[in-house]
């Protein structure tokens, strides 16, 4: 008599190496964020508890993986646009996504690295851009109709206020890696316009003394 064979595991299989991606992937993501593109697959394999084969399997070098964990970054900016801009308070929306999006620029050491390595896949992460800058754009003009924006500011200024506060998170993370919330903060009390509630100054300026470490730290690193 026949018999039927057992049912073959692929099933089970494949969603171990689901969850294995994702493991690696989110490991690889902190390790970014902490440490920018100096890390190793090995380091990656370590942090995310799998074997150094399992991750090769899964990413053939590490431009694969960085490629990967810029498309979920991008993807969770878009979501968080999105969200900020179905906000019920139009003020309160573009405040959100400015800290999010300075949050997440000052606490990813990797991020703006990614984006150099990266800078001839645009093509790939174009349907992301094509996603966010609508949405930055909508989130700016229902502030500004609403009145509680400058009538001069433009999306494009969102960005680049988002980048000068990067700016100084990197100067200053040496000595206070949370300064950049005191000057995100100026920067949104800077271009609110109306009644609205000012926002109160979340940490303390940086010290005299905390200049000169900083200037040290960044000569240092011109020279390696």
């Amino acid at each position: 008599m026949h018999q039927v064979a057992a049912p073959s595991p692929p099933r089970r299989l494949r969603a171990d190496a689901a969850r294995n991606q994702q493991r690696i992937v989110a490991a690889a993501r902190e390790l970014f964020a902490d440490r920018g593109l100096e890390i190793t697959l090995d380091d990656v394999a370590e942090r995310a508890g799998v074997g150094v084969g399992t991750v090769y399997r899964r990413f053939s070098n590490k431009r694969e993986l960085i490629a990967e964990v810029f498309e979920q970054n991008m993807r969770d900016f878009a979501v968080a646009a999105e969200q900020a801009a179905r906000h019920g308070d139009p003020w309160l929306g573009l405040v959100e996504f400015f800290q999010y999006a300075c949050e997440h620029l000052a606490c990813n050491r990797g991020f703006s690295e990614v984006m150099l390595e990266l800078h001839d896949e645009s093509e790939r992460f174009a349907h992301l851009r094509d996603r966010i800058t609508p949405t930055i754009a909508a989130i700016v003009d229902r502030a500004r109709v609403a009145g509680v924006l400058q009538p001069e500011i433009e999306p494009s200024d969102f960005l680049a206020l988002v980048h000068m506060v990067d700016a100084v998170a990197e100067f200053a993370n040496p000595v206070n890696p949370d300064v950049w919330q005191r000057y995100a903060a100026i920067v949104l009390n800077g271009v609110r316009a109306g009644e609205v509630t000012r926002i109160e100054l979340p940490v303390g300026p940086l010290r005299e003394q905390d200049f000169e470490q900083a200037k040290l730290h960044a000569c240092t690193d011109r020279r390696r």
